[in-house]
């Protein structure tokens, strides 16, 4: 395998984890309402919206974990405190904490 083929599995892996497997934690967690709670979870990935403050926007070589301020580790903390809420607001916890789970992973399980 080489290296364009190991960074084309990394960017279908991280949208993988993005996009479609919430669905799958809807299902699970949520089946009565899964497709609310898949809409809400997507509507989580307004959070990257901070990536457009940074320069240059993307950067591969760059962790978003702890450098965006809606990726830092206050605001990952304030998203597990919203874990303990009931509703919607429980669902946008998960779906944030997913996120940064899947940024986190994004940068530090791949090695070139």
């Amino acid at each position: 395998m080489n290296l364009s083929d190991i960074v084309l599995l990394k960017t279908f892996i991280h949208y993988f984890l993005h996009l479609v497997f919430p669905v799958f934690i809807a299902l699970t967690f949520f089946h009565k309402n899964w497709k609310k709670s898949y809409i809400i979870m997507l509507a989580t990935m307004l959070v990257d919206l901070d990536h457009l403050f940074a320069n240059p926007i993307l950067d591969p070589s760059r962790n978003s974990i702890g450098f965006h301020i809606l990726h830092s580790y206050y605001a990952i903390a304030v998203y597990f405190l919203l874990l303990f809420f009931k509703g919607n607001t429980r669902i946008v916890a998960i779906g944030l904490l997913f996120h940064m789970l899947t940024d986190f992973l994004d940068f530090n399980l791949w090695i070139y």
